[in-house]
């Protein structure tokens, strides 16, 4: 019980961590054009999930959004068909930024946690050897 609150932060370390990697996936593919019918890249969703057994949340998995691409027209791009679309993915480089700092928002203050609890606990030692 004493280091529950370790635990729990690291947990929801875990979690902010594979929601940024998830992010900057998307990010990096937010340009990535393919020709219109192929499979386009898909924007990268965590799942999370209440822990069971053990308190704290958990990733569950990664999803890929159901949404279609984005039809462009740009008729001298490599990739455009017979009518000059390109297929870009279904990311929204705005919804991704903000995101981006919500998730490290969420990393910050779980580490934060983790670190005023190990100052915590480190002081009832202190008080404990006395």
């Amino acid at each position: 019980m004493t280091f529950d609150a370790i635990g729990i932060a690291g947990t929801g370390l875990t979690v902010h961590r594979k929601w940024l990697d998830a992010i900057s996936d998307n990010i990096a593919n937010v340009n990535t054009a393919t020709p219109v019918g192929q499979e386009a890249f898909r924007e990268r969703l965590v799942m999370v999930t209440e822990g069971t057994e053990d308190p704290g949340a958990y990733v569950a998995g990664i999803a890929e959004s159901e949404a279609e691409g984005r039809l462009v027209y740009e008729p001298e791009h490599p990739y455009a068909n017979e009518d000059g679309y390109v297929q870009y993915p279904n990311v929204d480089l705005g919804d991704q930024m903000s995101m981006l700092i919500l998730a490290q928002r969420g990393y910050e203050a779980n580490a934060a946690v983790v670190d005023r609890a190990k100052t915590t606990y480190e002081a009832a030692l202190q008080i404990g050897r006395s």
